[in-house]
């Protein structure tokens, strides 16, 4: 983003000996600003329309068990970023420039896949825009994910675009959690039941494991916050405690976030109603358990998620793109990220899948992605620590990243032909 990148430097210039007292005020706030944006933006992106639909699909499929499948997503999550945070922070490197110094050709290969699947993400974050803005307003959805384009849109012109954008996501994912907290007292889950199989489940399935652990933490999400701190002027061996702080608070927001609701959506499904899967099955679950004011309150919710999802997915997916042409920066890569959204919703307003279905499936491909950049981050850990820097890299995180990357294998070989299914349902 065409400021943020050059902020902290500017305010950091203002704290030097005998400069003005104002500017430690500034370089804090900016800093503090930065740190909460990374981590919402993280979070939002990991809170998308796509977790929404899929925890209200699964929950009607699974019942209960499902807790498992969010508990495995939320352990995979810490595994992945605090090992992909601390080593881009620590190299002050995006993940494409990083992974090419370790093997290289390997940058330009995982660019194109958080290119292609964060497209494909933010065609079903699109489409959930305009789910929500239809819930809320009664327009067409094609129409409520182009109102959301532009939305979008206008945010990346705004002259200082990364300013806005951690307002923004900041504002927006404490509403989202708010709102969602207030439905799940409403719908009165059996939080007993739904505690049991979240470490003893009746059911377990790979294929719905692997599409919310790629809705969550798959393809761009993963590299979202990191390049975040980049631009924010957060980077080497010196900010390590912040990011993981950072990290591992973002990884808590999300966590809680995602069983909120999962037990919004049990709750209505323990009492008996069955949720249309095939149409918008999270809208059915929050008008079950707040009659219309919960399905203004989901036609909100949706919207939020999906509007910050398409900012985190455009701006993550343009960040892999300097690889390619170190022109890509600054002001060139707010209009590559505008470019990306519209490209995004041409392409929604154009094919004829529906969205629900749409944003399930969105999940599952960037749960297959995952484990490939996870495997590359874990090689440099292990075998070119030397690019990380003098300080001896905690082999604790390596060890909890490679178990993270054989699970996510294992996953995504189990989960791929059915993950493919849902395009044919």
């Amino acid at each position: 983003m065409s400021d943020t990148s050059h902020e902290p430097a500017t305010v950091q210039a203002d704290t030097a000996p005998g400069g003005p007292p104002g500017g430690l005020k500034r370089y804090v706030s900016a800093r503090g600003r930065s740190l909460l944006g990374a981590l919402f933006l993280m979070a939002t992106s990991a809170i998308g329309p796509g977790f929404i639909t899929q925890t209200a699909t699964f929950t009607q499929q699974l019942g209960a068990a499902f807790a498992f499948g969010i508990l495995v997503s939320i352990l995979l999550d810490l595994a992945v970023q605090m090992n992909v945070w601390r080593m881009i922070t620590l190299t002050g490197k995006r993940a494409s420039v990083l992974a090419n110094e370790a093997l290289p050709g390997s940058g330009y290969v995982l660019a194109v896949l958080i290119v292609f699947g964060g497209l494909i993400f933010n065609i079903g974050n699109t489409a959930g825009a305009g789910l929500g803005l239809n819930v809320l307003f009664g327009l067409d959805p094609r129409l409520g994910g182009a109102i959301s384009a532009v939305i979008a849109v206008a945010i990346f012109l705004a002259k200082r675009a990364g300013a806005v954008v951690d307002r923004v996501v900041i504002v927006a994912g404490l509403v989202m959690i708010v709102l969602t907290v207030i439905v799940a007292v409403l719908s009165g889950p059996p939080v007993g039941e739904a505690l049991r199989q979240t470490v003893l489940p009746d059911t377990v399935d790979f294929a719905t494991i692997t599409t919310i652990v790629g809705g969550t933490v798959g393809g761009y999400i993963t590299y979202a916050g990191a390049h975040k701190l980049l631009d924010s002027g957060t980077a080497g061996p010196e900010h390590v405690r912040e990011v993981n702080r950072a990290a591992v608070s973002g990884i808590i927001v999300t966590g809680i976030m995602r069983y909120v609701l999962f037990l919004a959506v049990l709750g209505v499904v323990a009492s008996g109603v069955v949720l249309d899967v095939a149409g918008n099955p999270a809208a059915d679950a929050f008008g079950a358990a707040a009659g219309e004011a919960g399905l203004r309150i989901f036609g909100a919710v949706f919207w939020i998620a999906a509007i910050t999802s398409v900012i985190g997915s455009a701006y993550t997916s343009v960040s892999f793109l300097p690889v390619f042409s170190a022109r890509i920066t600054g002001r060139a890569a707010d209009l590559w990220t505008v470019g990306f959204i519209l490209v995004s919703l041409v392409v929604y307003l154009v094919i004829g899948t529906a969205p629900a279905t749409l944003l399930v499936f969105v999940g599952g491909v960037n749960g297959l992605i995952l484990p490939i950049g996870l495997t590359l981050f874990m090689y440099i850990g292990w075998f070119r620590g030397s690019l990380l820097g003098a300080a001896r890299y905690p082999r604790w995180l390596l060890v909890v990243g490679t178990l993270a990357v054989v699970v996510t294998w294992y996953m995504a070989i189990n989960a791929v032909g059915p993950i493919f299914d849902l395009l044919s349902a």
